[in-house]
């Protein structure tokens, strides 16, 4: 299932590359699947992770997930998946916000590795460029701290995240190291 998924999104993804990079687009995928793989999530999780982007921004639709790798897995890809790329960036970051908040725990841990993989890019970008990252997105840093710090919220903070799925801490702190505490916020031990 696996080696399937990999060779469908190397496949899918072809030429295409990162916001202002030429590093492969097909990096990402894999990375949230190592992610996952890492996270010790069964094959499913990490064939839809393979797979999250592929009905969004590829020619493949949910029906050929469904029919390669089953209901279970187009189902997660689909949670994963932006609504209609017509409406404006901030109506569809408002849907995946308010989306995940009530998201099965499956569709938020592949979405939390997703958005774990962004943000670790942006940063270690932005370790190299400065605020000129910001500069790749639609919207700049003020907005996409906004969301960021909006999806920790929605895909970290259920109670049903288990003690031993450390992805959602992760997200926590690369959003806390990447865009800084809010006032009146202290770290821990200071």
């Amino acid at each position: 299932m696996i080696d399937f998924a990999i060779e469908m999104a190397v496949k899918a993804h072809r030429e295409q590359v990162r916001k202002g990079t030429v590093i492969p687009y097909i990096t990402h995928p894999i990375g949230v699947a190592v992610l996952l793989a890492q996270s010790g999530c069964a094959d499913e999780l990490i064939t839809a992770g393979l797979l999250h982007d592929t009905i969004e921004d590829t020619a493949i639709c949910l029906k050929d997930i469904r029919d390669q790798f089953g209901e279970f897995v187009a189902s997660i890809v689909e949670g994963c998946s932006e609504p209609d790329k017509t409406l404006d960036w901030e109506d569809r970051k408002k849907h995946t916000i308010e989306f995940l908040k009530t998201a099965s725990l499956d569709i938020r841990i592949v979405a939390c590795a997703d958005k774990l993989n962004n943000i670790r890019t942006i940063a270690s970008d932005y370790n190299e460029i400065g605020d000129k990252v910001w500069e790749r997105f639609n919207r700049g840093k003020k907005e996409q701290e906004w969301y960021y710090r909006s999806l920790v919220k929605s895909i970290c903070d259920q109670h049903d995240v288990p003690d031993n799925m450390t992805l959602f801490e992760q997200l926590k702190n690369e959003v806390e190291n990447l865009f800084g505490r809010k006032r009146g916020v202290r770290a821990r031990g200071t």
